[in-house]
């Protein structure tokens, strides 16, 4: 009986060796190729169709536009590809209130290959009959932004991109969540006035943009 538990210890304790040293050759392994953070920017943005409808009796407004964006994403790294296994983007307004989410971004899947970099389309589509509602505030400070000033306004918007990746090097993977926030101040002109003379039509377009933030 002792010997069958001698046995049993002496078989944990080797399957326990074996992961440690496993997991610190990775280690070892991970933090000599140790990949750079990505870095983005937008490399140009297109907004259109944008209207701010107020409404008498509702609190707030709805806000129709149309808005491309072609986000530049580039991986710094020497060593290590980068696959993205998941993208969603969102678009802000003031930095908070919620202007919908992306209806498309192309490609949804791929991979940037060390010290490259890969283009994203992204694309926000909210003009027609569907909107996003807003409240009053944000829309007042919309309003006062597509203003037309000296022959044009500028509008600020914050797009929200959240990411699911993977870092390969050889065998060892490793997966992130990074979180880019581009803030993109858009010139606009108007287009034309709304239909009763009440507001405007605005569209600009913004190129390039700034680089990005990303947190992980």
């Amino acid at each position: 009986m002792s010997g069958g538990r001698g046995s049993r210890s002496c078989c944990c304790s080797g399957v326990c060796a074996f992961f440690f040293s496993a997991g610190f050759l990775v280690l070892i392994y991970w933090a000599t190729f140790q990949p750079r953070h990505i870095r983005a920017s937008v490399s140009s943005a297109s907004l259109s169709d944008l209207t701010v409808n107020k409404t008498s009796n509702v609190n707030g407004a709805v806000v129709h536009y149309r808005l491309a964006v072609n986000l530049t994403i580039h991986n710094p790294s020497r060593r290590v590809a980068v696959y993205f296994d998941a993208i969603e983007a969102w678009l802000l307004a003031n930095g908070a209130s919620s202007l919908g989410e992306a209806n498309a971004t192309s490609p949804a899947v791929f991979h940037v290959a060390r010290r490259s970099r890969a283009d994203v389309a992204v694309e926000f589509e909210y003009g027609g009959g569907v909107g996003v509602r807003v409240a009053g505030d944000v829309a007042d400070e919309m309003e006062r932004e597509i203003v037309v000033k000296n022959g044009g306004g500028v509008v600020g918007l914050e797009m929200e991109v959240y990411t699911r990746v993977r870092y390969r090097l050889g065998f060892v993977m490793v997966r992130a969540r990074p979180r880019i926030r581009c803030e993109m101040r858009i010139p606009v002109k108007e287009e034309r006035r709304r239909r009763g003379g009440h507001g405007s039509v605005a569209a600009g377009v913004l190129s390039p943009g700034d680089r990005c933030a990303v947190k992980y």
